[in-house]
């Protein structure tokens, strides 16, 4: 199948790593980075803590681009051969040429390499020198209680604008005579920050509190020098477009649990992607590479097939940017999410830029899309694009789409097919099954697509295409 010249591979040209990182991986379990510790003598000095924590976070920094996107292939293809083996043990014939479920093509490029990610997030704990109020990335884990905190200011794949808010946030907690909060039942309140940032200049930053005991006359007044900080002092360096601060005594917390409180600033930020323009809220899920979310979308249009009588269903659809991309394409768009403010970012980025064809569901897609599609009776061709999160589909909700007739193509766009995703794999494509109530015809796998929308990182975004 075709793909449009966005496809095409850009022209790649890195700079060497600096020389006191050519050094071998000591925290990757990547097959190279085994066959690099293989092959270097012992005699080797040990890896700094920048080392160690671009080990972590970016394996595969040392190698040349198109080398790193080799890596990724044989990784997507050792995953569609597990898939098409554990297709054989269900009495499948699934095999193709290379033992694969369906042909893979080569691994697209990002048309950005170095500083793509547009959100980050950064903890604050003890760093190498002892600073227990460093803000950047971990190494380490809880379970061998060896964190240490790391700045991130040599990492390749984050942004400069990030890395100077981080700086910034550290020198604020680090005046601020409250603790940082580095395990909830020790006290503390200083917490993780997180930023994002767009192509249009915009920048926000999130600051997560711990209030343990404080009352609201204590937490105005930290809300008020951070405010000051940023707005004033030497944070106003940031030129932050949106200031937001969140109370939370739990590991994760949405903005139903604890609201985001804008502090200064505007209360969105805002993207411009395939000529539309979007709104972003803090908790918001949006494609954290923009660069290669446009060739990502432009390919998926066209493994849509879709026509002007076509029906796109867009589950786990954020804040609407597939099923508007794509809206001029078809008859009509139905996305399904569950952040709610997400679903009124879309609604507001389907009204802004004129779009009139999209309808919205919040709510969790195991709970709308069973009723949405049980009286499905429009005769119009409907095509389901899902992407979810790393823990896949609810089994409902395959269960929904297996059960739709209607729905005769599916592109599953996953981060990690080789995890949650590939049980949801199996669901779509196993026989029918009258205990699981699932009636419904198989998919077959047709195709499958890497993008890399993670350069250095072992990651990339696997659209697969199911047909039946």
């Amino acid at each position: 199948m075709a793909l449009c010249s966005a496809l095409r591979p850009p022209r790649c040209r890195l700079r060497p790593p600096p020389l006191a990182l050519r050094c071998p991986v000591t925290t990757t379990a990547t097959p190279w980075a085994r066959k690099e510790k293989a092959r270097v003598s012992c005699s080797l000095p040990e890896p700094s803590w920048e080392e160690r924590l671009a080990n972590a976070v970016t394996p595969l920094w040392r190698l040349p681009y198109q080398e790193q996107l080799q890596v990724k292939y044989e990784s997507q293809r050792k995953t569609l051969q597990t898939l098409a083996s554990r297709l054989e043990e269900l009495g499948i014939d699934a095999q193709k040429p290379g033992e694969l479920c369906c042909p893979l093509q080569p691994v697209v490029p990002s048309p950005i390499i170095n500083g793509y990610r547009n959100k980050s997030t950064f903890s604050v704990n003890r760093g190498p020198d002892g600073n227990p109020k460093t803000v950047g990335l971990y190494v380490g884990t809880g379970r061998e209680r060896n964190i240490v905190c790391v700045k991130a200011n040599h990492l390749e794949n984050i942004s400069s604008k990030h890395k100077q808010v981080a700086q910034c946030y550290e020198e604020f907690i680090c005046q601020s005579p409250l603790d940082p909060c580095i395990l909830f039942h020790q006290g503390g309140h200083w917490r993780e920050l997180v930023v994002r940032t767009t192509r249009s200049g915009h920048t926000m930053a999130i600051v997560t509190f711990h209030p343990q005991q404080l009352g609201q006359e204590a937490l105005s007044t930290q809300k008020a020098l951070l405010k000051e900080f940023f707005t004033c002092g030497p944070g106003a360096v940031c030129a932050l477009t949106s200031l937001y601060f969140q109370e939370s005594t739990m590991t994760r917390c949405s903005h139903e649990q604890s609201p985001y409180q804008l502090l200064h600033g505007a209360p969105h930020i805002f993207e411009e992607l395939l000529g539309l323009r979007f709104r972003i809220s803090p908790d918001a899920f949006f494609q954290v590479n923009t660069a290669g979310a446009e060739v990502l979308y432009q390919a998926v249009g066209e493994l849509c097939q879709a026509a002007g009588d076509t029906v796109l269903l867009d589950i786990c659809c954020g804040t609407g940017t597939i099923g508007l991309s794509l809206a001029h394409r078809v008859s009509k768009v139905i996305g399904v999410e569950v952040v709610e403010k997400a679903i009124e970012d879309a609604e507001w980025n389907a009204a802004f830029n004129g779009i009139s064809n999209c309808e919205f569901h919040s709510g969790k897609a195991e709970a709308v899309l069973p009723q949405l599609l049980a009286s499905w009776e429009d005769a119009r061709p409907l095509v389901a694009v899902v992407n979810p999160s790393r823990a896949g589909l609810h089994y409902r909700v395959v269960r929904a789409i297996r059960n739709c007739r209607a729905i005769r193509r599916l592109l599953y766009i996953s981060c990690k097919p080789e995890g949650e995703a590939m049980r949801n794999f199996l669901e779509l494509c196993c026989p029918p099954d009258p205990r699981k109530k699932l009636a419904g015809e198989p998919f077959a796998p047709v195709m499958a697509i890497p993008f890399d929308m993670f350069p250095h990182t072992v990651h990339c975004e696997l659209v697969l295409l199911f047909t039946r």
